[in-house]
């Protein structure tokens, strides 16, 4: 099929182009500010007309209830039809119970265990082992402060900028998606079990890949 130039496209070409494009989200998550931050970060790295595409919402509720409001969120805004969920292990109680619920909903959930930092680790090239919260924030502020120079705040709103700049975000979706991979072939199937792990790379690995191509 030529292009507007006339010339026959390539068929490297034509598969790009076939990449959907970027379509409405909303993106549900809890209080923290790390989370929160992150998420607003990545939103305002896409280009400004595709970032009313992306709708963030803040409840300041109990995690268990992130599902239900996603569930309202869907049915006051049909035109969001990718809604995601995006919440930490760390002490939350009926882990497996939210994202197997979310999941039956139709709602993608973007999960870390033990906690968010395990999923900014690996734009630093690793997952380290880390089985709680604690060591893995300390764990992490040691590595972004050898790679950066700064001192890591969880309230830092350049953060996503941050590890984007000192890291690679390709090869942490790889890191997490071989992760992720090696936890199923060891027959551990519940999240809650799946540590170090994260799905956070699903949500930000589709959001790139639609926004790199969307003038293909």
């Amino acid at each position: 099929m030529p292009d507007r130039s006339g010339k026959r496209k390539t068929r490297e070409q034509l598969s790009r182009r076939r990449v959907p494009e970027l379509g409405y989200y909303f993106i549900v998550t809890d209080t923290k500010e790390t989370e929160q931050n992150y998420i607003l970060g990545l939103r305002n790295s896409i280009p400004k007309e595709l970032q009313e595409k992306l709708v963030i919402k803040v409840c300041k509720t109990r995690t268990i209830e992130l599902v239900s409001e996603a569930l309202n969120m869907a049915s006051l805004q049909p035109q969001y039809g990718e809604p995601w969920i995006v919440f930490d292990r760390d002490q939350v109680k009926d882990f497996d119970q939210i994202i197997r619920t979310a999941l039956e909903n139709g709602i993608n959930v973007g999960w870390s265990n033990p906690c968010i930092e395990i999923w900014f680790s690996t734009y630093f090239g690793s997952m380290p082992p880390y089985q709680d919260s604690v060591s893995c924030c300390n764990g992490f502020a040691e590595k972004f402060a050898r790679v950066t120079g700064q001192k890591y705040e969880k309230s830092d709103v350049a953060i996503y900028k941050k590890l984007c700049r000192h890291g690679d975000e390709k090869s942490a979706v790889k890191i997490s998606e071989n992760k992720l991979e090696e936890h199923i072939r060891n027959c551990i199937n519940k999240p809650s079990e799946m540590c170090p792990c994260t799905t956070v790379h699903k949500l930000i690995a589709e959001i790139t890949i639609k926004t790199e191509n969307k003038d293909m």
